[in-house]
């Protein structure tokens, strides 16, 4: 767990630098990657790290932490006390999950509009607009993260001894479920409804991205016209754009494969229990939260680029005070003969 936290912080803090310092945050697709990976940043600041102070408690004192039921005694409700942490622990894990797969579509639409219209996107995807749908992607995820607690009294966040992470947990005595368990299958239904429509815009992207594949390589032949064949040539996605509908793919798949588990785990929602599988589900998600930054790196030439020149920008310094006295290179100038 504390690896994992150390990977999820320093990968998203890097990502984050990166695109600070690059033209790529002035965009609306680097506005997009900004908001993922802050939300993956709050994964490792605040839900792991909650985990393992929780999970040294256990190991180093004789009694459990008071927010620590574990499931054991549902007659207590799950939580004693005024106020427990997993009380903003949960819905911060649930909100960050919600507002990864939305901005996730938000990536694959906006690279969509890029793909299948390239003169306008400047057009249809303004800097405002983006920021406006971002701000509205936190506020809707973190409203449903926090609908089972809103729209029921009959609902509460217990650790889970389980999964080692803060869970919903229905109010039961042990013999019937409450009537409105099922509010949390709303989380799955919004997580794959938003997947579902990602893949619908991914196949439009790469079905244009086929056509124009294809009809160049036909150029290329001389089978059209070089300006002909419909006029397409001049409409056609920049080579940066395909590659960035790629990568905002890839992006799609992993986060598909790391929740795709979560949503089997809906069985504890009526009574049943698998604490085994339940703990590998929810930290391959949570395992999500570091992946972003591998995929920038290997996909992302220019995000390689500036995390090889924040790097050299660290160790600049020492070099210059090493060698103060010769002028840097492009600063040099000879004086033409008389």
């Amino acid at each position: 767990m504390v690896s994992l936290a150390f990977a999820i912080v320093v990968g998203n803090v890097v990502t984050l630098t990166v695109f600070m310092q690059t033209r790529q945050v002035r965009t609306p697709q680097g506005y997009l990657k900004v908001s993922l990976a802050i939300a993956d940043m709050m994964v490792g600041v605040l839900v792991v790290p909650f985990s393992v102070y929780t999970e040294i408690s256990l190991m180093v004192t004789s009694s459990s932490p008071v927010w620590y039921q574990g499931g054991t005694d549902p007659s207590m409700g799950g939580l004693v006390g005024p106020w427990q942490p997993c009380m903003l622990i949960g819905p911060v894990f649930a909100g960050c999950t919600f507002v990864s797969i939305s901005t996730i579509f938000l990536m694959t639409v906006e690279r969509c509009v890029a793909i299948l219209w390239p003169l306008h996107k400047d057009h249809l995807v303004t800097r405002r607009r983006t920021l406006f749908l971002i701000l509205f992607s936190w506020a809707g995820s973190y409203l449903l993260a926090l609908a089972p607690l809103i729209l029921s009294n009959n609902f509460t966040l217990e650790y889970s001894e389980c999964s080692r992470m803060c869970n919903y947990v229905p109010l039961w005595d042990g013999v019937t479920l409450p009537s409105d368990a099922n509010i949390l299958l709303l989380f799955p239904v919004f997580d794959f409804t938003l997947l579902g429509g990602t893949l619908v815009f991914n196949i439009l992207s790469f079905t244009s991205i086929r056509r124009y594949t294809r009809k160049r390589k036909l150029m290329s032949e001389g089978n059209v016209g070089v300006e002909g064949g419909g006029g397409g040539c001049q409409h056609r996605p920049s080579f940066s754009d395909i590659k960035a509908a790629k990568t905002i793919s890839i992006l799609t798949f992993a986060f598909t494969a790391s929740f795709t588990p979560i949503a089997v785990c809906v069985g504890n929602v009526v009574g049943f229990t698998w604490c085994n599988f339940s703990f590998v589900a929810f930290w391959i998600l949570t395992g999500n939260s570091c992946c972003n930054v591998i995929i920038y790196s290997v996909r992302d030439q220019r995000f390689r680029k500036g995390v090889t020149l924040l790097f050299q920008r660290e160790h600049s310094p020492t070099h210059g005070e090493k060698g103060g006295a010769t002028p840097p290179t492009h600063l040099v100038t000879t004086t033409p003969p008389p």
